[in-house]
């Protein structure tokens, strides 16, 4: 600073010291010239904070200096508080209304989803004004809500709370939980479903999330239904894609398309085909699958799906069940297996009686699907006393029986799985499926080979004594080895012998059809080499007869593609 200027040819400065910035803010305070900026709401600290910023005759004395915005500007600092702090919830406080006003917020938000319609809930300003008219001009940061909150809900405790009326411009008619439910149960287990608006978002639409253990029991039958609610619009759009000699005889569609919800029952059966003899009965027109023109169908009128581990953390989502489930069927199925392990399966022995320990992961339930009735029909079996059974190294039908259908217990779900016995070539394991169709295949491979090893010397005398093998084997050369050839040969006489339909399903039935095709197996294993030596006999000379038939090519070049095939 110097105290005094001296301007020749050049501008001098006389008795110059060094100062400190900070002292120009504490002896010309009343100089400077202050401008603030940037305010915005912080919830950590409760304020509106700003920066600040000090000038002296154009030179910055500080800047970007931190200050609570509502000391100097209340009305502005009241505004953002009740906008971010209160409108948006960016806001700790003890006081209940908070949650319960964006809990209502929330509410209404989900039924514009449901609704795909974005009129249903007020502008936030609106929200806003409410919260203007009910707080004083003073207020505008966290502690002096508080203060003034605890004095004026003492006479009245429901001062700041909304209601739906007012949050809601009109009522969304007809959008109920029975039309846009919360889940849907999928054997046995709900899954939630979630609603969301946004087109051209991979969320838009309604979303089935589906623990990785449940993915190969979602029916995709099912999922085509949709929910009530979003049904009429997916069959009026349906039928809009039918060319106009079909599409004219469905109109006005709107009614169409509702008389069709009201006909049919929710859910049950294929749904396009479904739609397709409706069609048919209302008005004599026979359409077909490839009639619709599926690419004109919104994405939000195709159930997503979110598939999430054990922590409930996304793994993948998508709206073809199919490619799900051949990127994560497998692990879906160990996911399944895992919680039905062998060593919490119990079932009922035909022996001792011993009480099965329950473990923290759950326990096994067991039901039976009845065999007198075409529909399924649980019965529960007492498990207060049960008795597990081998599990491992199965080589006979040791236990009594083994049920069709199990309820397993994942803490507080019910999963419904499907025991089996699977083939381990040397021995037999019992395993839990949650594919009925695929534990079926699975059993009757498993009940073959238990079969089997009950017949080894059997087995080892047909093994040694197939008529005409080698023979067969040359002929057999060009499709695979001899000893493939009597492996194929053994097992089919074991499929004809043992698994007739029903198949045995305790060690009373076992026995018994063990003992009765055993007495059969030489005769049918003779059978099925003679009519194999037959087959391979023509097989092997008709190469040369098709030599004759080449001026008919295509009949020539069919059985030619069918016998490569």
């Amino acid at each position: 600073m110097a105290a005094e200027l001296v301007d020749t040819t050049r501008l001098y400065g006389r008795c110059v010291a060094q100062i400190q910035p900070e002292w120009l803010e504490k002896v010309g305070g009343h100089l400077l010239k202050k401008s603030y900026g940037e305010p915005k709401w912080e919830k950590r600290t409760g304020q509106v904070s700003g920066f600040e910023r000090a000038t002296l005759y154009g030179l910055v004395v500080y800047s970007q200096r931190r200050i609570q915005y509502g000391l100097t500007h209340p009305a502005e600092a009241r505004e953002i508080f009740i906008r971010d702090a209160l409108v948006e919830g960016e806001f700790d406080t003890r006081a209940p209304f908070l949650a319960y006003n964006q809990k209502l917020v929330r509410e209404i938000e989900n039924l514009e989803h449901k609704s795909r319609r974005i009129d249903v809930l007020v502008d936030d300003h609106l929200i806003a004004a409410f919260y203007d008219k009910h707080l004083p001009a003073e207020v505008y940061n966290a502690v002096l809500f508080e203060q003034w909150h605890k004095e004026a809900t003492k006479n009245n405790p429901k001062l700041l709370y909304l209601n739906k009326d007012e949050l809601m411009r009109h009522e969304a008619a007809g959008i109920t939980t029975d039309v846009f439910p919360k889940n849907m149960q999928v054997s046995g287990v709900p899954l939630q479903l979630s609603y969301h608006f946004e087109p051209g978002s991979t969320r838009d639409g309604v979303t089935l999330t589906v623990p990785l253990f449940s993915l190969n029991q979602v029916s995709s039958d099912r999922c085509e239904w949709l929910v009530p609610g979003m049904l009429k619009e997916k069959v009026h759009l349906l039928i809009k894609s039918l060319p106009q000699k079909i599409r004219r005889h469905c109109v006005p569609l709107p009614n169409y398309a509702s008389d069709f919800c009201e006909r049919n029952e929710f859910g049950k059966g294929n749904f396009l085909e479904v739609l397709i003899a409706d069609i048919r009965e209302q008005k004599g027109l026979l359409c077909l699958s490839s009639d619709f023109k599926f690419e004109t169908i919104p994405a939000h009128l195709t159930m997503n799906f979110k598939i999430v581990d054990e922590y409930g953390r996304q793994l993948e989502m998508g709206r073809s069940l199919a490619s799900l489930r051949a990127e994560f069927g497998g692990q879906a199925r160990e996911s399944f297996q895992k919680i039905a392990s062998a060593d919490k399966l119990a079932l009922l022995d035909k022996g001792k009686q011993k009480e099965v320990e329950n473990n923290d992961n759950g326990s096994l339930g067991v039901s039976r699907l009845s065999h007198e009735s075409g529909n399924p029909e649980r019965q529960p079996i007492n498990t207060q006393k049960t008795a597990t059974i081998q599990q491992e190294n199965i080589t006979s039908w040791s236990f009594n029986e083994l049920p069709e259908l199990l309820e397993v217990q994942q803490g507080k779900q019910t999963l419904i799985g499907y025991p089996a016995l699977v083939d381990q070539s040397t021995h037999c394991h019992i395993a839990v499926y949650d594919d009925p169709d695929e534990a079926q295949r699975v059993h009757r491979l498993g009940l073959r080979r238990l079969f089997a090893l009950q017949m080894k010397e059997q087995l080892k005398f047909l093994e040694k004594n197939i008529p005409s093998l080698q023979q067969m084997g040359m002929q057999f050369m060009s499709l695979g080895s001899q000893e493939e050839l009597r492996e194929q040969i053994i097992l089919t006489a074991l499929e004809r012998a043992f698994l007739q339909s029903p198949l045995p399903n305790n060690s009373g039935e076992f026995n018994r059809r063990r003992d009765e095709g055993k007495a059969r197996l030489n005769l049918l294993a003779n059978e099925i080499a003679r009519m194999a030596a037959q087959i391979l006999a023509e097989f092997y000379t008709l190469p040369k007869k098709l030599q004759g038939i080449k001026a008919h090519a295509a009949a020539h070049a069919d059985i030619d593609a069918q016998l490569k095939n």
